[in-house]
């Protein structure tokens, strides 16, 4: 049968009337999870409704079984979530939820900007935090398969599974674990709360999305993850971008009875930011371990340091700075030569082609299929990291070189596993220096405008 129909026939059944359905439309969404809204007929009225599938076949069933029950306790709870209509473990082959559509935003730049959600703006921070308390009210005994690890333990799997042993990842778990916080009672963790996971009107939450990273732990995790600053989306306050850790925890409080205190929330603001470059190293493993031939997530392994330096401005130890990109100056020289082509090659040279491309890419002038697409603007970007890196190479790995050898250490590796060992200490001065210099380094190469991006005013 085609989707159609499984699906025409599954709601027949939990309805106990005939159905009739729209045939469904794709919607963004990950590589992994496949999001669908379609239309469903029954009794003479008609309902917006999405199914979400998990394309890695029944391996991923007992998480969408989890995913469907939570939910579930979630609307018990008093947490906005879309009404689950039906869930399962095979629908075209692949463990599914159907919900009810809800309207609203889940775009973050455009509830960051748009005028329509202005108002919500101001209250936002506190509606998430007083969402993250009733999500804290459930209790995790009663949802079968909620796992709980060990943070730590958590972020050492995570990285010894997706990456090379990293400078910065050691300077962030040594600090967990020389900042111990008191730890709570655990509860329901959603996991992935944040800004681009929730449905938004002008009055505010409509709905919490995306509860597959749902587990059991340690409340205030939720509120550390709503903190990063990859979630603010170029914008200054710290809660998403639009709201102060205050106001966040001033929600929490109201709901749950208790605040917790600012170094707890520091720390998983920490633990939260170190996940996400995890994360990041685990979503490039895509294309690096040949999952998938993806562009996107080819382009996101040179975008770790952009993770990487917001760990380094959590833990104190660097500061944003409006940083010039070298292809300004190159690109406004270009407008008026067309370049030498190296002996023996004809003009124009390699770095011009390159930027022609990425224009071109960047204008949306390859048709329909390509032109002005995410993937278009995905492909400019890539075109513009190899410029640079074409560009700086020679002075980067120089300096690289040298910090290194100032240190005593052949790789980057070698100084990982030193710091991770105890050979050389995290609050060495030089050691802080080298890492920080060779983040900002790579950043100069993939993206030197996030140097400059504003990270949180200091509150209090």
């Amino acid at each position: 049968m085609t989707d159609q129909e499984e699906i025409e026939a599954r709601l027949s059944a939990v309805w106990g009337a005939p159905v009739t359905a729209t045939v469904p439309s794709a919607l963004p969404g990950g590589a992994s999870r496949q999001t669908m809204r379609f239309t469903a007929e029954v009794a003479g009225s008609s309902r917006d409704l999405v199914l979400r599938r998990d394309l890695s076949g029944q391996a991923g069933a007992e998480t969408m079984d989890l995913e469907a029950e939570v939910m579930a306790a979630a609307a018990a709870a008093g947490v906005p979530v879309p009404e689950l209509v039906d869930s399962g473990d095979s629908l075209g082959g692949n463990p599914y939820i159907v919900m009810s559509h809800v309207e609203g935003e889940v775009i973050p730049r455009r509830l960051l900007r748009d005028d329509a959600y202005a108002g919500a703006r101001e209250t936002l921070a506190a509606q998430f935090g007083a969402v993250a308390a009733r999500i804290h009210t459930m209790a995790p005994d009663t949802l079968g398969g909620l796992a709980r690890q060990d943070p730590i333990a958590a972020l050492r799997a995570l990285a010894e599974r997706w990456d090379t042993p990293r400078p910065s990842v050691e300077l962030g778990i040594r600090w967990l674990e020389d900042h111990p916080v008191p730890s709570v009672a655990d509860t329901v963790v959603h996991g992935d709360l944040r800004n681009g996971n929730a449905i938004v009107g002008p009055e505010g939450i409509r709905a919490v999305l995306d509860w597959e990273l749902v587990h059991r732990g340690d409340p205030v995790e939720d509120l550390g993850w709503l903190c990063v600053k990859a979630w603010r989306f170029g914008a200054a306050l710290p809660v998403g971008g639009f709201g102060t850790r205050a106001q966040l925890l001033d929600g929490y409080e109201e709901v749950a009875g208790w605040r917790p205190t600012d170094a707890q929330l520091h720390w998983w603001e920490v633990y939260s930011t170190l996940r996400w470059v995890l994360i990041c190293r685990q979503q490039a493993a895509v294309h690096l371990e040949g999952e998938q031939d993806s562009l996107e997530h080819a382009v996101i392994g040179r975008r770790v340091c952009e993770a990487e330096f917001d760990l380094l401005l959590a833990l104190g130890l660097t500061r944003t700075e409006k940083t010039e990109d070298v292809l300004t100056a190159v690109d406004a020289a270009e407008s008026e030569t067309v370049g030498t082509g190296a002996a023996p090659h004809d003009a124009p040279d390699a770095d011009h082609l390159l930027a022609v491309v990425e224009r071109t890419l960047a204008r949306g002038e390859l048709g329909s299929q390509g032109g002005g697409s995410y993937l278009a603007r995905v492909a400019a970007n890539a075109l513009r990291i190899v410029r640079r890196e074409l560009l700086l190479s020679a002075e980067v790995s120089e300096r690289h070189r040298g910090r290194l050898d100032g240190l005593g250490f052949a790789t980057e590796r070698d100084l990982a596993e030193a710091l991770r060992s105890g050979a050389v200490t995290p609050v060495n001065p030089r050691v802080v220096e080298a890492v920080v210099g060779t983040v900002r380094d790579k950043l100069l190469v993939a993206n030197p405008a996030y140097l400059g991006r504003p990270d949180a005013p200091e509150e209090g």
